[in-house]
């Protein structure tokens, strides 16, 4: 079986995307880790607002990397607006990043602390004609990531995404996914920073207006313990658990991390 280009393991991991996505060494890489101290409180920033159409969530997949969830974005049907954003960007999909246990997970990371998972909302900006186009300008992708911390009073809405992954355990299964208004998943704050960055999956873009969180929501013990019981494999190979998809932090290189908050 080839190797597939890129993934998780030591053969393919991060360490290496750049030999094949040279992206990947590029000046404005994402995740980075955030640094209270150096952040700059914009009292300018404003909110940011979302107006998504539960009827445009389609279908809900494992691709071996990732649990996916697809949204229709042929139309400006379920939208992401204000904050550093000028324009409307149309949601196109969500995924997780996560560990294989629940002190490391999170991509991004505040003050050295790493979350148990990251949800990414991926957005493009249809100025650009379709998200191909987008992915080759600055402005053209925003992503709204949501840290999912362990806790006693878990979110009850991230059950729907977790109670479909009996669906799709395997890599290539895909499953139907209707009537989900994504917006459910943030948290009370609208709290968060800003900043220019990249894809965390290769070929690494640098096409994203980072929207992070600063409020994470809560997931308990046995909801990421359903995460991890997906597997990277196929149906007709050996389970092999679907954790530690994320990539470590990378240089911030001189880039601002704005913060709507003080």
């Amino acid at each position: 079986m080839a190797q597939s280009p890129w993934g998780y393991d030591s053969d393919n991991g991060p360490a290496r995307w750049h030999e094949n996505y040279p992206n990947a060494k590029g000046d404005k890489q994402s995740p980075i880790e955030i640094n209270s101290k150096e952040v700059k409180h914009e009292p300018s920033l404003p909110a940011w607002h979302a107006s998504y159409d539960p009827g445009a969530a389609k279908t809900i997949l494992n691709n071996g990397r990732t649990c996916r969830v697809v949204f229709d974005d042929s139309f400006d049907r379920s939208v992401l607006r204000g904050g550093p954003l000028s324009g409307a960007y149309r949601l196109r999909q969500l995924h997780l990043h996560w560990g294989s246990s629940d002190d490391h997970g999170s991509e991004h990371v505040i003050d050295g602390v790493k979350y148990a998972a990251e949800l990414h909302m991926v957005h493009w900006n249809p100025k650009h004609g379709n998200f191909a186009g987008a992915l080759k300008q600055p402005d053209g992708v925003a992503v709204v990531g949501i840290f999912l911390k362990v806790g006693t009073t878990p979110k009850p809405e991230m059950k729907r995404i977790l109670e479909e992954i009996d669906n799709i355990k395997t890599k290539g299964k895909e499953a139907p996914f209707q009537h989900f208004d994504p917006s459910i998943l943030f948290p009370k704050s609208r709290d968060y920073w800003t900043y220019h960055g990249s894809f965390t999956t290769p070929p690494c873009e640098e096409c994203i207006t980072w929207i992070l969180l600063r409020e994470p929501i809560e997931v308990s013990p046995d909801q990421m313990a359903r995460l991890r019981s997906l597997s990277k494999n196929p149906e007709n190979e050996p389970m092999c658990p679907l954790v530690d998809n994320w990539r470590p932090p990378q240089p911030v290189k001189g880039r601002v991390v704005k913060a709507s908050f003080k």
